[in-house]
């Protein structure tokens, strides 16, 4: 099992930049984060490249963060913002090489024009991520964090994908979002584990580390390493206390540490 770090929610002890040395001194061979847009992308690949990391993954524009949006892909009369949007995410794709780019759908109301909106925009966003040499994913949000988000359960992703009809495209799986969405992980495991793509963990309710929720992670590694899931597992929660004890799960199941091989 290879295990990322989300270096938008973890280390947040030290500066941006410096979260990358951090991670390869914790034992990490991948990192994401949700969004390079901000910051200079060269010193992003210097990072990358000094500590022998893989970039996993980071996000789409997802309009105006700051202000609460969480994307809108799926919102009709947006075509030309997403438009611009794409191509501000495919240089960036160009110049880190990430693995794969997410494209959360945002909420929308459940009507024909936001799903052909959806549709048209992620087949749009697929074609291009494919050929600057990335892969799309789309990631279910459950509707208590964002309220309206229109893909909402894996089922609901897939018929999505489904439509867009790119084999290069698949799932981005949060246990979090899913377990607040009522799904059951290990059904969706059973259900779909060949389309996902990328998966994100966190404990449930408080989004913090495993064992300090209520989820079985035990059971679900183990679900994990006995399904067709090849991808990364990136830590993407709010560490309780300091992020180096949010791993000892980690460690003490061997899951991190040892030595570092290149992704």
């Amino acid at each position: 099992m290879r295990i990322a770090a989300n270096l938008t929610m973890l280390f947040r002890e030290y500066d941006f930049f410096e979260r990358f040395d951090r991670a390869a001194e914790a034992g990490f061979t991948g990192v994401e984060f949700f969004f390079p847009y901000a910051h200079d992308l060269g010193r992003i690949a210097d990072a990358v490249e000094r500590n022998d990391l893989q970039l996993v993954l980071f996000n789409l524009p997802v309009g105006d963060w700051d202000a609460g949006e969480r994307g809108y892909v799926a919102q009709a009369g947006r075509e030309a913002e997403f438009r611009g949007d794409l191509a501000r995410a495919v240089a960036a794709i160009e110049r880190l090489h990430p693995l794969r780019v997410n494209t959360p759908s945002g909420p929308a109301p459940q009507d024909a024009e936001s799903r052909s909106t959806l549709v048209a925009n992620l087949t749009a966003a697929a074609a291009a991520v494919n050929a600057a040499g990335a892969g799309l994913v789309v990631e279910p949000i459950n509707r208590d964090d964002v309220p309206g988000a229109y893909i909402h359960t894996v089922a609901e992703g897939v018929a999505v994908l489904d439509e867009v009809g790119s084999p290069g495209a698949g799932i981005q799986y949060d246990v979090y979002h899913s377990l607040r969405a009522a799904e059951d992980p290990f059904a969706v495991l059973d259900a779909y584990a060949h389309r996902i793509h990328h998966i994100q963990i966190s404990d449930v309710p408080g989004r913090h580390e495993p064992g300090t929720g209520g989820f079985d992670f035990d059971r679900f590694f183990a679900k994990l390493e006995a399904s067709v899931y090849d991808g990364w597992v990136s830590l993407e929660y709010h560490p309780e206390d300091s992020t180096a004890d949010s791993f000892r799960y980690f460690r003490e199941r061997g899951l991190l540490g040892g030595d570092r091989q290149r992704a």
